[in-house]
């Protein structure tokens, strides 16, 4: 990567990571700091920790489509912004209810899909991948980093001061947008970064699609229904909050250690260790139904939960990028975005109000049943061997003969043309010959 790509990778992360620690890092506290206000009940704390999820889902979309309108920068310094506002409302409030609020407001802030979006513009088309990577990667980052720091923070500062330094941190990061990250030096082609309205119809019916999508909408589901009430085990285990980073950086190794196997394990039996992971979601929750009362058991069972949740939230990405049509791959993930942050909403939601209502084991009860469905579901899973994506520059003349001739070249498995845009997208098999492609694409019809 040239040092633009390489200012644009790691700018870009930066601010992907301090706008995720906003996000992620009250997940671990708000449980047992949110006490304090006179409205508590845990289908507020729920509708707190999940309720970001809610915004996002629902502009996650519309907000790329914009940047694609009216700019990349001008859209993600106007999201951060908008998320500024929602942490300092929070920070403020002196009811739960406000803290809500300004949950909502904090995922109004959807700009993911327009940082992809000027990622895209700033790499060239071999490196993009590159960039893409390291941007990846910075989000699992930042959700590990907020379990260790949220207890800290919270222990001397309280929910507020959790708050207040993400709105000071988003603050940062619109002038790290503004002036550090790169201007765009070119347009990359939409179909592989950014959704296309058109294309979500279609995606949304997917049937393969459709089960990703649910997937990730379970997933991130469960994470919330659980982080609801671990603060609350822990604590009842008389670990006071300041304490928690501890155990949680435990369970972190430990479920690092048992990534590292489910992936070794996943390059033989891949579907296999899919079904496995749904698995030991669902033997978690069972077993948290009859008891949470030794410290070990409880790590036991997290470590377990978090090895399941680290493979699924790695690999679920990658498929729906294998699965994606040549050319929308942008709308998959788009699409795919909204389930995730959909996901957690319903999770926040549904844990603190059955809480309320029928207590805490009826959580974990309708947890495990729901992993139950989530076997059957993606057991109809297929299309998982790993392709390759193509972007090929065209002309207005590219002639059906030529179009012809390549989809019947070796390994290719679907071609997408934008005339628009000049460029055509094609996914292939890994025998695939780009330079034969090339070849037939510059020939003469």
């Amino acid at each position: 990567m040239n040092s633009t790509e390489l200012r644009s990778a790691f700018s870009l992360a930066f601010v992907y990571v301090l706008r995720m620690l906003g996000l992620f890092m009250i997940m671990p506290v708000i449980a047992i700091s949110a006490k304090h206000y006179p409205d508590y009940s845990a289908f507020l704390v729920g509708l707190a920790i999940g309720g970001y999820g809610l915004t996002q889902a629902i502009l996650q979309i519309p907000m790329g489509v914009l940047s694609d309108k009216i700019g990349r920068k001008p859209v993600i310094a106007g999201g951060l912004l908008i998320f500024a506002i929602g942490s300092l409302v929070a920070a403020t409030a002196d009811s739960l209810i406000w803290v809500v609020v300004g949950r909502f407001l904090q995922g109004a802030g959807a700009i993911a899909g327009a940082i992809m979006a000027l990622a895209g513009d700033l790499s060239r088309d071999k490196q993009r991948p590159k960039v893409m990577a390291i941007i990846g990667i910075s989000i699992g980052f930042s959700f590990y980093l907020a379990l260790l720091l949220g207890p800290i923070i919270a222990g001397k500062f309280g929910l507020s001061g959790i708050f207040l330094m993400t709105g000071v941190l988003a603050c940062l990061c619109i002038l790290l947008v503004l002036f550090v990250v790169p201007s765009a030096t070119n347009v990359a082609p939409k179909g592989d970064t950014l959704p296309v309205v058109e294309d979500l119809k279609t995606l949304f019916l997917h049937p393969e699609l459709i089960r990703l999508n649910i997937s990730v909408l379970l997933l991130h589901m469960l994470i919330t229904l659980l982080f609801v009430q671990i603060p609350v085990f822990l604590v009842d285990l008389n670990w006071p909050l300041a304490m928690h980073w501890k155990a949680y950086s435990v369970v972190l190794v430990a479920s690092v250690v048992g990534l590292v196997a489910l992936m070794a394990l996943a390059g033989k039996f891949k579907k296999a260790v899919l079904q496995f992971s749904v698995t030991g979601m669902a033997m978690v929750f069972a077993l948290l139904i009859f008891g949470q009362n030794s410290l070990l058991y409880l790590m036991i069972l997290v470590s377990l939960f978090f090895t399941c949740f680290n493979y699924l939230e790695a690999n679920f990405p990658a498929m729906v990028s294998n699965i994606a049509p040549a050319g929308k791959k942008g709308s998959a993930m788009g699409v795919y975005a909204s389930f995730q942050f959909m996901g957690a909403f319903i999770g926040g939601v549904l844990s603190g109000s059955i809480s309320d209502i029928l207590g805490i084991q009826w959580v974990f009860i309708l947890a495990s049943i729901l992993c139950c469905i989530w076997l059957l579901l993606i057991r109809g899973l297929s299309g998982t061997n790993r392709l390759k994506r193509y972007t090929l520059n065209t002309n207005k003349h590219t002639s059906n003969l030529t179009l012809q001739q390549l989809s019947e070249l070796a390994g290719v498995v679907d071609i997408t043309v934008v005339p628009s845009e000049q460029v055509m997208y094609v996914k292939a098999e890994q025998h695939f010959d780009i330079q034969q492609a090339r070849l037939v694409l510059n020939s003469k019809d």
